[in-house]
C-alpha cells in the first residue's frame, strides 16, 4: 500500500475514557486517497482524524524518516467506543486505499480495558546527584499526579518531587489544545523525584492520577548503571505494548543495523541493502550515454601477488561501463615475477596495456610510466591489490554527462579483507572541503581526473614519494574548475581487518612527505603558513603566520552573571597575548547592582573594554548587531558570557584562517566543564534542522575519521565562539533579527557561505562553554512557541540545503545522532 499508516502509539484520550486514539504517520507524508475505518466485532464505529505539522513532528520522527526526506505530519485517529465495549471481543482498524484494504491495528477488548486504566507516563532518566538518586520522566493524566517511592517491602521512602513544563510531552496529546477534554489537566507534566538510596536492591515508583496508575520497579544496587534507565528490556517492553510484535521486531533490526559504529557486521548488513542488484547492473550495461568518455585506469605494479592482481583486473573487466583501458606499469625490476602473467592477460584483452621497463622503479616513476601510456579522457588511479565496485565507472560517466564542467571526481570507499570476502571501515566523505583536504588526504580513492586538468597539474613528483598522490591531488584542486564527490562506496582498499595499524615509524617518510606536500601547496598559493604534523600520523595542522595584527572586537552580550562575565574576560586577557583587542560588552536588562559595579570596574581598569546599553527586550540577533555598530575591529569575535578560553593562542587560531581571502567565519571546539564536547561544528539536518557534531564525546576522542581534531569547512558553527570578517558580516546583512534567539548564528553562516566565503571549523581554538546560563532554558510554553516559530522560519528560509543535505556531511550517515554513524 503506497500511503500506509504507520502506527507509533495507541492510548485513550485524556478526559474522554471511551475515545481510543491511534497516533502515527502515513508513508508519503499524506493521508490523501486513504480512509480509515474501525470495527468492534464487525460493528462499524465513528472515526475521526486530525493532523499536526511542524518542527516538533519532524524532530520526533527523525529515526523513522526515509533517506529521501522528512516526516512532517503526525496523524491522530480518534475512535469512539461504546461504554459497553468490554462485552465485545476485538477492535480492528483497517485502511482503505483505491481497491486495497489492510488491517493496521487489532486489539482484544480485555487489553483495551487494561490500557484504559493505565496512566500515560514514562520513566526516562536515572542518575545520582549530591548523594541521592534522581529519577526523571513525565506523566499525563486527567487529574494531578501523585508520586510515591517504596522499597521492596512496601515501605515508603521520603522523596522530593519537582514538576516542570514539557512541551514535547504536551504536544503528543492534541486533545489538550483542541478542547477535546473538559478536565483541568495539569500544565506541568515533567517530573524529577529525588530520594536517598534504600538498603533494598530495588525501588518502586508509583504514579497515580485519579483512577489511572503506573508502576516502575528499578534496581538501585550500588555499581549498577545509573543512566539510561529504563533498561533496554523495559524500553522494549514499552515499545511492544504500544506497537505490537511485528513493529517491535522491525525496530530491533533497525537498532542492530545502526549499532553506533559503521564497521564489521553492522556495515556488512547495511551494505547488502545499498549495493546495486543484478537487475540494476544489467540495466547499467544497456545504458548508452550521450557522451562516453574513455577512462584510463593507471596502476603501478611492484611484485604484486598474482591472485590480488587478477582480482583487480577482474573488477575492471566486470565494469558495467565498457569504455575503459587499463594501463599497468611493472616496476618490479629485471627479475619481475609478473612478466609471464602480464604477457598472458595483455593478449587476452586489448584494452589492457602493460609497460615493462625492466628496472626497479619507485612509486611516482612507476605510476608516471602508466600515465604515459594512458590515452583516456579521464585518468583513474588505483592500487595494484585493490578492487573497484562493478558500477564505479558507470557512476563516474553518469555524473560527467549530467554536469559536463566536472574535471575531477572522488568517491567514498571502504576496506576489504585480504581474502576479498568481508568489507569494513567505510569512509563516507563530505563534498569538496579544502580545509579538510589540507588536514588529511581524505580524497584517497577513487579519484578520476580530466585529461586537461592532468596536463595542467603534471605528472607525479618523486620528491613526494610516499605522499605522491596527496601532492598530485593538491596540485589538481588548485587548477580545477569543478570537483565532484559521488557519495557511494565505489572502491575497496585491501587490508587486514583484525590487525592493529602498522608501526607508524615504518611510514615516517610518507608522513613527512605529506607534510611537505601541504607546505608546497600553501607556498604555491602564497598563503603564509607553516605545516606541522597533527595529533596522529597522516594528519596535518596549519599554523598561520602574522605579518600584521588587525583590530579584533570581542562582542559579549550580558545580563547579570557578572562572575561568569569576569571569568570570560579574564580568560581572554590573561591567556591571550594578541595585541590589538577591544571588548564590547552589550548590557541587556540586568537587574543586579553587582553587575553595574563590575561594568564600572572593568571600564575604569581596562581602556579597551567598553559597555554599551541595550534597553529593549532580549533579541540575540539585534543585540549582537547593536554591538557590531559600536565595534571598530576588522574582525568580530562573538562570544557568549559563559565562555572560558583554554589555549593561549586561541585568538590567533581563529584569526589565522579568517584572514584568508576565501574565508568569512571561523568556529572553535567547545567543551562542557566535564571535558566532553559541546561543539565541534554544526551539521545541517541533525535533529530535523541543525545540531552540533560529536556532542558528548570526550576531548581525547578524535571522532569519525578524525573529524573532531581536523580543521574543516562546514556549513555553520556556533556563535557562542565565532570569529567573522567584518566585510563578510556586512555583506551577509548581519544577524537576521526575525530570528530572536534560535538558529540566527546558523542562518548567518549560511548567508556567508551563499556569498561565496567559507566557514571553517578550527579544533585548535579550544574553550569551555557553560551553556545558556544567562538566558536559561526553553522551559515555558512561551519560549517553546517562540522556538517553534523560529524553527519554521529557518526551514522556510533554507529549504534547499535541508532537502539536498549538508555538503560537509554525507547522505549515508545518520541525522538522528551526532556521532556520524550509519543511516538506516
Amino acid at each position: 500500500m503506497e500511503r500506509l499508516f504507520i502506527l507509533q502509539r495507541n492510548r485513550f484520550c485524556i478526559g474522554q475514557p471511551y475515545v481510543y486514539v491511534l497516533q502515527g504517520y502515513f508513508m508519503g507524508n499524506s493521508i490523501a486517497g486513504s480512509r480509515l475505518r474501525a470495527f468492534l466485532d464487525g460493528q462499524e464505529l465513528e472515526v475521526g482524524t486530525s493532523v499536526r505539522e511542524g518542527i516538533a513532528v519532524r524532530q520526533k520522527y527523525m529515526a523513522q524518516a526515509p533517506a529521501s526526506g522528512y516526516i512532517d505530519r503526525e496523524y491522530d485517529v480518534w475512535i469512539t467506543l461504546p461504554e459497553n465495549f468490554t462485552e465485545c471481543s476485538r477492535l480492528e482498524v483497517y485502511q482503505y486505499q483505491s481497491d486495497e484494504k489492510k488491517r493496521i491495528h487489532s486489539i482484544h477488548t480485555a487489553a483495551l480495558q487494561k490500557k484504559q486504566k493505565e496512566l500515560e507516563s514514562y520513566l526516562e532518566s536515572w542518575r545520582e546527584e549530591r548523594g541521592k538518586i534522581c529519577a526523571g520522566g513525565w506523566a499525563a493524566g486527567n487529574e494531578p499526579c501523585c508520586i510515591k517511592v517504596t522499597d521492596d517491602n512496601g515501605n515508603e521512602i521520603p522523596s522530593e518531587i519537582k514538576w516542570h513544563y514539557r512541551e514535547d510531552v504536551r504536544s503528543g496529546f492534541p486533545e489538550l489544545e483542541e478542547n477535546r477534554t473538559e478536565m483541568a489537566v495539569p500544565e506541568q507534566m515533567g517530573f524529577e523525584v529525588m530520594f536517598v538510596r534504600p538498603r533494598s536492591g530495588h525501588v518502586k515508583i508509583l504514579l497515580q492520577a485519579g483512577e489511572q496508575k503506573a508502576v516502575y520497579r528499578v534496581s538501585v544496587k550500588r555499581g549498577a548503571k545509573t543512566t539510561g534507565t529504563p533498561s533496554l528490556w523495559q524500553k522494549g517492553t514499552a515499545y511492544f505494548k504500544r506497537n505490537g510484535l511485528k513493529r517491535t521486531a522491525k525496530r530491533c533490526v533497525e537498532k542492530i543495523f545502526s549499532g553506533g559504529n559503521s564497521t564489521g557486521e553492522n556495515y556488512m548488513k547495511w551494505r547488502k541493502t545499498r549495493i546495486p542488484s543484478g537487475e540494476e547492473l544489467a540495466s547499467q550495461k544497456k545504458t548508452v550515454f550521450p557522451y562516453q568518455p574513455l577512462f584510463s585506469i593507471v596502476v603501478p605494479l611492484y611484485r604484486t601477488p598474482r591472485e590480488y592482481l587478477k582480482e583487480l583486473i577482474d573488477s575492471v573487466e566486470n565494469q558495467t561501463y565498457r569504455n575503459w583501458e587499463l594501463c599497468l606499469s611493472d616496476g618490479s625490476g629485471p627479475d619481475s615475477p609478473l612478466t609471464d602473467f602480464l604477457d598472458e592477460i595483455q593478449k587476452k584483452n586489448r584494452r589492457i596495456k602493460v609497460v615493462c621497463s625492466g628496472k626497479q622503479m619507485a612509486i611516482s616513476e612507476n605510476t608516471n610510466e602508466a600515465l604515459k601510456a594512458a590515452e583516456g579522457d579521464f585518468i583513474v588511479f588505483a592500487d595494484h591489490d585493490d578492487l573497484l565496485s562493478p558500477d564505479a565507472l558507470f557512476e563516474c560517466a553518469r555524473v560527467i554527462n549530467e554536469q559536463p564542467d566536472i574535471d575531477m571526481i572522488y568517491t567514498d570507499e571502504d576496506k576489504v579483507t585480504m581474502n576479498g570476502k568481508e568489507f569494513f571501515q567505510p569512509h563516507f566523505k563530505p563534498d569538496f572541503n579544502i580545509d579538510l583536504l589540507r588536514s588529511m588526504n581524505y580524497f584517497c580513492h577513487l579519484v578520476a581526473v580530466k585529461r586537461e586538468l592532468f596536463e595542467k597539474a603534471g605528472y607525479l613528483d618523486p620528491e613526494f614519494d610516499g605522499a605522491q598522490d596527496y601532492d598530485f591531488v593538491l596540485r589538481c584542486v588548485e587548477q580545477a574548475r569543478r570537483i565532484y564527490h559521488i557519495p557511494r562506496v565505489l572502491y575497496h582498499w585491501r587490508a587486514h581487518k583484525d590487525s592493529t595499524a602498522e608501526n607508524p615509524e615504518s611510514k615516517r617518510y610518507a608522513f613527512a612527505a605529506g607534510k611537505r606536500a601541504v607546505q608546497a601547496h600553501y607556498d604555491r598559493l602564497g598563503i603564509n603558513a607553516v605545516v606541522e604534523e597533527g595529533e596522529y600520523p597522516g594528519l596535518y595542522r596549519t599554523r598561520y603566520l602574522f605579518e600584521e595584527y588587525p583590530p579584533v572586537s570581542v562582542i559579549i552580550p550580558n545580563k547579570d552573571h557578572s562572575e561568569d562575565l569576569r571569568k570570560c574576560i579574564d580568560s581572554v586577557r590573561n591567556k591571550s597575548a594578541y595585541p590589538n583587542l577591544e571588548f564590547i560588552i552589550v548590557e541587556n536588562n540586568s537587574t543586579e547592582d553587582a553587575t553595574f559595579a563590575f561594568y564600572k570596574e572593568i571600564e575604569t581598569k581596562y581602556p579597551n573594554v567598553h559597555v554599551v546599553y541595550w534597553a529593549e527586550e532580549f533579541n540575540y540577533s539585534r543585540i549582537n548587531n547593536f554591538g557590531v555598530d559600536h565595534a571598530k575591529g576588522e574582525y568580530l569575535l562573538f562570544l557568549n558570557n559563559d565562555i572560558e578560553m583554554i589555549n593561549e593562542d586561541c585568538i590567533e587560531e581563529l584569526l589565522g584562517p579568517c584572514m584568508r581571502e576565501d574565508v568569512g567565519a571561523v568556529g572553535a571546539r567547545l567543551f562542557y566543564p566535564d571535558d566532553t564536547i559541546q561543539h565541534a561544528g554544526v551539521i545541517i539536518g541533525f535533529g530535523g534542522i541543525a545540531g552540533h557534531a560529536f556532542i558528548g564525546k570526550h576531548r581525547t576522542e578524535n571522532g569519525y575519521f578524525s573529524r573532531i581534531i581536523c580543521a574543516a569547512d562546514l556549513s555553520a558553527v556556533t556563535a557562542a565562539c565565532m570569529m567573522v570578517k567584518r566585510k563578510a558580516f556586512e555583506t551577509a546583512g548581519g544577524f537576521d533579527e526575525t530570528l530572536r534567539v534560535a538558529f540566527n548564528d546558523i542562518d548567518l553562516c549560511l548567508k556567508i557561505r551563499k556569498s561565496g566565503k567559507l566557514v571553517v571549523y578550527n579544533p585548535y581554538a579550544q574553550l569551555y562553554h557553560y551553556e545558556s546560563k544567562s538566558r536559561g532554558y526553553e522551559d515555558t510554553p512561551e519560549k517553546v512557541a517562540r522556538f517553534n516559530r523560529e524553527a519554521d522560519l529557518f526551514l522556510k528560509k533554507w529549504p534547499d540545503i535541508l532537502e539536498k543535505g549538508d555538503p560537509a556531511y554525507n547522505p549515508n550517515l545518520t541525522l538522528n545522532k551526532s556521532d556520524f554513524s550509519l543511516r538506516v
